[in-house]
C-alpha cells in the first residue's frame, strides 16, 4: 500500500486489514499451539502421576504381604522332659532365667548359658537327631492334613558342634523316622532374609515353607542357648486347607547399624500391618548383641505407645539362640497369639554383630484393622 498507486487514506480497511489481522491471526496461531503444547504437557504429567499411584499402590500391596504360621514347635532350656508345652511358655512369660553357669557339652569347662534337656550324653550326633525327632513330632499332626503330594519348601538352620556331613545325616534320619509323607525342596538363603525374598518372589506358590533352627553345643558356648525350631508357613493366596494360627507380616531390616535405621525400620515393619502401634501387646527382643541394647531403647523411648508394652528379653532368660533367634521368638510369640493375645512386636537379630536388626509384627488373625 506504501508503494501504491493509492494514498493510504483511501483504503482505511485494508489498512487496518492488514495492520491488526496478521498480529491477530500470528497470536492466534501461537497461542493454539501453545495451548496444545500445555495440554500434551498436562496430559503426560498426567499419564507419570496414574503410573507412578499405580506402581506405589502396587509397591505397597506388595509390602504388605503376609504369611500364614499354621504350626510351631520350640524346645528350649525351659522345656522339661514330661511337662505339657505349655509349661515352657508360661515359665517364659513369667520371666524365669534358664542362664546359668554349667560345664558344656564339649568338655568340663563352665559356662554361662542355657541347655536343652533332650539329652545330656556326650554324643551330640544322638542328641541332635533326638531333638530334631521332637520337633517333626509336633508338626507331622498338621503335615498329615496335606496331601502327600502337597510341595513343601524347606530352610534348614543348625549350628552345632558337628561337621556339615554329620548333622545331615542326623537330618535325613530324623525325617525318614517321622512319617511325614511330603517330600521337600531346600530353599536358599538364611534368616528373615529368606523369608523376605519369599514374600517378594513366591506369595503365589502352593509350596508351604517349613524352617527348622537348632543351635546345640555351640563352639564358644559363653551367654548362648541351646534351642531347637521349627515354623511351619503357607501363602494366604494359595493355601486354604490348614487355619492359620496367626499371619507373621513382612519383616524389615534397618539398613546401617545405627538408632535412626533401627526406628526407621521399626517404623515400617509396624506400617506394613492395619494396626494401630498401641494394639501391640508385647514386645520380644532375641539374637541382640549387647552393643545394639541402647539402640533398643532409644526406640522404644521414641514410640511412647511401645515403651508402654510388655517386654520379654529371651536373650537375658535364655542367652543368644543365634541363628535360630528370630524362628525362636516367631514360635513363642505364635504361641502367646493362640492363647488369646494381641499383635507381637519382635526386635530379632542372630547374624554377625554388623548385620542390621530385624523388626517383626505377629497378628492374630481376627486382629481388627485400621
Amino acid at each position: 500500500m506504501l508503494f501504491g498507486d493509492e494514498t493510504l487514506h483511501q483504503k482505511p480497511g485494508e489498512f487496518w486489514g492488514l495492520a491488526l489481522g496478521i498480529p491477530i491471526l500470528s497470536w492466534c496461531v501461537l497461542g493454539f499451539g501453545r495451548m496444545l503444547f500445555h495440554m500434551g504437557e498436562h496430559a503426560a504429567a498426567d499419564g507419570w502421576d496414574e503410573a507412578r499411584e499405580e506402581v506405589l499402590i502396587r509397591k505397597i500391596r506388595q509390602g504388605r504381604r503376609s504369611q500364614q504360621v499354621l504350626g510351631v514347635s520350640w524346645y528350649t532350656a525351659l522345656s522339661a522332659p514330661g511337662e505339657p508345652p505349655a509349661a515352657q511358655l508360661d515359665a517364659l512369660l513369667s520371666a524365669t532365667i534358664a542362664l546359668k553357669s554349667q560345664p558344656s557339652r564339649s568338655d568340663l569347662t563352665t559356662f554361662s548359658h542355657s541347655r536343652l534337656s533332650a539329652g545330656t550324653d556326650a554324643d551330640l550326633k544322638r542328641t541332635l537327631l533326638r531333638i530334631l525327632a521332637q520337633v517333626l513330632s509336633d508338626l507331622a499332626p498338621t503335615l498329615a492334613r496335606l496331601p502327600d503330594n502337597a510341595p513343601l519348601a524347606l530352610l534348614l538352620e543348625v549350628d552345632s558342634g558337628l561337621s556339615e556331613d554329620q548333622w545331615r545325616a542326623a537330618w535325613r534320619k530324623a525325617w525318614r523316622e517321622s512319617g511325614i509323607r511330603q517330600s521337600t525342596v531346600p530353599v536358599e538363603g538364611n534368616g528373615l532374609a529368606a523369608l523376605d525374598q519369599w514374600l517378594d518372589q513366591r506369595i503365589g506358590d502352593q509350596a508351604l515353607l517349613l524352617v527348622l533352627a537348632v543351635q546345640l553345643a555351640p563352639e564358644q558356648p559363653e551367654g548362648t542357648a541351646e534351642v531347637a525350631v521349627g515354623v511351619l508357613f503357607g501363602n494366604r493366596l494359595t493355601q486354604t486347607t490348614l487355619a492359620p494360627i496367626a499371619y507373621l507380616h513382612r519383616p524389615e531390616q534397618e539398613r546401617q547399624p545405627t538408632d535412626a535405621d533401627l526406628l526407621y525400620a521399626t517404623r515400617q515393619a509396624l506400617d506394613w500391618v492395619p494396626l494401630e502401634a498401641k494394639s501391640i501387646e508385647k514386645t520380644w527382643r532375641v539374637g541382640i548383641d549387647p552393643q545394639r541394647h541402647a539402640s533398643i531403647a532409644t526406640v522404644l523411648a521414641k514410640e511412647p505407645m511401645l515403651g508402654k508394652q510388655a517386654l520379654c528379653n529371651l536373650d537375658a532368660l535364655l542367652g543368644h539362640p543365634g541363628k535360630a533367634s528370630p524362628w525362636l521368638a516367631i514360635a513363642a510369640a505364635t504361641q502367646t497369639i493362640e492363647r488369646g493375645a494381641g499383635a507381637q512386636l519382635i526386635f530379632s537379630g542372630g547374624g554377625p554383630a554388623t548385620a542390621g536388626l530385624w523388626g517383626t509384627v505377629l497378628m492374630p488373625v481376627s486382629a481388627p484393622s485400621k
